[in-house]
């Protein structure tokens, strides 16, 4: 970790037996910690504490962690915080719920300090290398014939209407639509948008293909079977 940035993580759980241990495994390593024991509770704290990381649990009463994410990921001062869910359950339709509400990885319980904060520190990593993209000026505007992609802002306008997508589904449309008629293979989309380090499941990337054909258009993508996907203009 940059020694001279303190990374900041909100630690979002109902037992407080694990935001104890979380907390004091990230406070060794330097990390300035935030915590709330419910989804509302989350988003207040969130808004106010800004962090750069929310590890977030899904199982909660009243509201969720998926609900809790879907309501992160509105906030436009939050549009570049990292979300990992964490979870004791390993069905894949938690999995599917989590990404689709825009969840950046998946960290299931019980947690190893050791592995924790290796993958905290892969999605640190990321959060780096998109700020680093984004400050040396790497084309920050795709205009297509249909849509305006917008970077700077992480915005699409579409028939003149600006429409804010969760994190991910944007990244992958940035990515696909930046070489129109191109195939992108299914690991090119998986090490761009979600990072080397990152385990996701086989079916990561056509959950979000499919929420982006529902909002952008499904003339839009095509499936190149065996291999991945393309933007047709």
């Amino acid at each position: 970790m940059d020694e001279e940035k303190k990374y900041k993580i909100l630690i979002v759980d109902d037992e407080q037996d694990i935001i104890e241990f979380l907390t004091y495994n990230l406070n060794k390593d330097g990390y300035e910690v935030a915590s709330a024991s419910n989804g509302l509770d989350a988003i207040n704290t969130a808004m106010i504490f800004l962090p750069h990381l929310i590890l977030l649990d899904v199982m909660m009463p009243e509201m969720d962690g998926i609900e809790t994410c879907d309501e992160l990921k509105k906030r436009p001062s939050l549009k570049n915080t990292i979300i990992a869910f964490l979870t004791a359950r390993s069905e894949d339709y938690s999995q599917i719920a989590g990404f689709d509400a825009g969840a950046d990885d998946y960290i299931t319980k019980p947690i190893k300090p050791k592995v924790l904060m290796s993958r905290i520190k892969a999605l640190l990593k990321r959060l780096e290398k998109q700020t680093a993209e984004k400050t040396t000026g790497i084309e920050i505007n795709s205009e297509l014939k249909s849509i305006i992609i917008d970077k700077d802002r992480y915005i699409v306008i579409k028939d003149n209407k600006e429409m804010l997508l969760p994190k991910k589904e944007f990244d992958l449309l940035y990515l696909l639509s930046s070489k129109p008629n191109r195939v992108f293979t299914r690991n090119e989309i998986f090490t761009t948008v979600w990072g080397d380090d990152v385990v996701v499941g086989d079916r990561t990337i056509d959950v979000h293909i499919r929420k982006l054909r529902g909002k952008i258009g499904n003339e839009h993508f095509k499936t190149i079977k065996g291999v991945g996907y393309k933007y047709v203009e």
